[in-house]
């Protein structure tokens, strides 16, 4: 039998009880297009019995044999991912789903070929533009010039190193960021305890609070 749909998809020919998953196939191509081949296979006459989304050239009513020879086995009800390459050179990430009658005999497949190229290209301009190779340091003048800069390097490595977002410090978290900056030296910034009262979106008199303890903290112990 023949059929014609109105997707696009080449015209189908096959058993009914394989063309039934037809509409499955083009459902899955008009979701994924232009970027998905679905392809129905009739293992009792080994040829293509439809084609929905056309990446591969291939005619319905061909040969399914190199199909066959990339799937290996059919044991399993879904193989795959796997990889396969294009008439044209282009990589296609493949899965199958096996077909199978009640007696559980395997009578057809349906194969997703999706074209991974266009992924593949934005991956590597994204790789390009997140790269720092050839960057070089940034010049210590100008790094002690930004005090500004400095101070959100230091917080942002305490708060990398705890594993926190500086909208979601508590009141602890605030003393012990306000004790780390004080044990570097950053209090002899001018202007920090506005910054960082600012930037932590606490009070000033919070952040003097912190640093006295933090500095009592610091004071030694007396000796009898």
């Amino acid at each position: 039998m023949a059929r014609k749909t109105g997707t696009g998809n080449d015209q189908s020919t096959g058993s009914k009880d394989l063309l039934r998953f037809a509409s499955v196939a083009d459902a899955i191509a008009i979701l994924l297009k232009p970027h998905a081949e679905v392809v129905l296979h009739d293992l009792r006459t080994q040829t293509i019995a439809h084609i929905a989304n056309n990446l591969s050239r291939r005619e319905v009513g061909g040969s399914s044999l190199a199909e066959l020879k990339d799937i290996g086995s059919l044991g399993l009800d879904v193989i795959g991912p796997y990889r396969k390459t294009n008439f044209d050179g282009r990589q296609l990430k493949s899965i199958t789903a096996v077909l199978r009658d009640e007696a559980g005999e395997p009578f057809g497949l349906l194969c997703i070929n999706f074209d991974i190229a266009p992924i593949e290209a934005a991956r590597d301009a994204l790789g390009l533009l997140a790269a720092f190779q050839d960057v070089g340091p940034q010049p210590s003048a100008l790094f002690r010039a930004d005090w500004q800069e400095t101070v959100n390097a230091a917080i942002a490595d305490f708060l990398g190193e705890r594993g926190l977002a500086a909208s979601a410090l508590a009141k602890e978290d605030h003393a012990a960021l306000v004790e780390m900056l004080e044990q570097e030296g950053y209090f002899s910034i001018r202007n920090l305890v506005p910054y960082l009262a600012r930037v932590l979106g606490i009070s000033r008199p919070t952040v003097y609070k912190h640093l006295r303890e933090a500095r009592q903290r610091k004071l030694p112990k007396p000796t009898f």
